[in-house]
């Protein structure tokens, strides 16, 4: 129901602001275009990455492709939210436009595909809800509970406590790797023009 998105598009009040529309005080520096609210990806650059740390989570963004739309398949629209710099939830522009399944706006990238695809045209704001499980390691470095994430796709439900094989590759499925409980969160640099807007996270003990 549109009461229930819109409440989630409200940070709670125990939120961690990460962009609220003015500047990048929450980010690693970065030449990231900040305006009218939004900030904008430039090609080229680097990825935005948090200045804070992070372990399980619920992140909430906004997101939205250039328009007019330009390039098909993995060039239109092409960005992706990496949680703990690892293991990615694609953006892509996927209206009207056609790719390999998991590699969809709403996919674990390279790993699973979503349910649906309820991504709007060019031009129109997304929103993600992402409900990330942080992995665990034994003292030996070896994965004792995969990373998993459960993903609200413009209040759709595209993923649903799927868990990760490892962190994300192209094309490929290399195995977990050991590191710290918490991570900064990275943006993606994929060449496109990407809108983000309304970013803001609450940490979740578990």
């Amino acid at each position: 129901p549109a009461e229930a998105i819109a409440a989630l598009s409200s940070p709670p009040a125990d939120a961690i602001l990460l962009f609220d529309g003015s500047d990048l005080a929450a980010w690693q520096s970065s030449i990231w275009k900040v305006e009218n609210g939004y900030l904008e990806v430039v090609p080229k650059s680097a990825p935005l990455i948090s200045r804070q740390a992070f372990g399980s989570c619920h992140l909430h963004l906004e997101w939205r492709s250039p328009t007019p739309a330009t390039g098909d398949g993995q060039n239109r629209g092409n960005s992706g939210v990496f949680l703990q710099g690892r293991y990615e939830v694609q953006v892509l522009n996927n209206y009207e436009n056609t790719t390999y399944a998991d590699g969809y706006a709403g996919a674990a990238y390279g790993q699973n595909p979503p349910r649906v695809d309820p991504c709007r045209p060019a031009g129109e704001w997304n929103t993600y809800d992402i409900f990330f499980r942080a992995p665990r390691f034994a003292a030996d470095g070896s994965v004792t509970r995969r990373a998993a994430v459960t993903l609200l796709f413009n209040g759709v439900l595209v993923q649903d406590n799927f868990e990760f094989t490892g962190p994300t590759a192209h094309k490929k499925r290399p195995p977990y790797s050991a590191h710290p409980a918490e991570v900064p969160l990275e943006l993606q640099e994929h060449g496109c023009r990407v809108r983000f807007r309304n970013i803001w996270i609450v940490p979740v003990a578990d």
